[in-house]
């Protein structure tokens, strides 16, 4: 069973940087495109970023696209998203879930898939 375990979120300042981990199971990610996604309080679930399987290309959503950085490690079945430059609109719960297609990612077109993590909390605050 497929399983993602988001990890690295906490409290940050504004202007600070935070590096979230997504950890999973039960698939052999050298195959899939993975996204993150974050839901702010009160606010829908929205994909900022995503990688694919093949050649590593990543997009961006314009939120924060000069500030996110998404990477991977299929060895250690793990993908990365190093965060610069936060701002108290970034305070939002991170997840991270596989992608329908890597044609999807590289249009834009988020489409994560489940089952959900848990996701990881993160909060810029003074």
């Amino acid at each position: 069973q497929v399983q993602f375990v988001e990890s690295g979120g906490g409290l940050v300042q504004p202007g600070g940087s935070l590096r979230l981990s997504c950890a999973a199971s039960g698939v052999i990610l050298d195959y899939y495109t993975i996204g993150w996604f974050r839901q702010p309080p009160g606010k829908d679930r929205d994909g900022i970023s995503c990688i694919t399987s093949k050649d590593g290309t990543t997009n961006y959503a314009d939120s924060v696209k000069g500030r996110f950085t998404i990477s991977r490690d299929n060895a250690k079945s793990t993908v990365y998203l190093q965060m610069n430059d936060l701002t108290p609109e970034d305070t939002a719960t991170y997840y991270c879930a596989t992608i329908y297609t890597e044609h999807l990612c590289t249009n834009g077109d988020y489409y994560g898939m489940g089952p959900w993590g848990k996701g990881t909390l993160v909060t810029v605050s003074p």
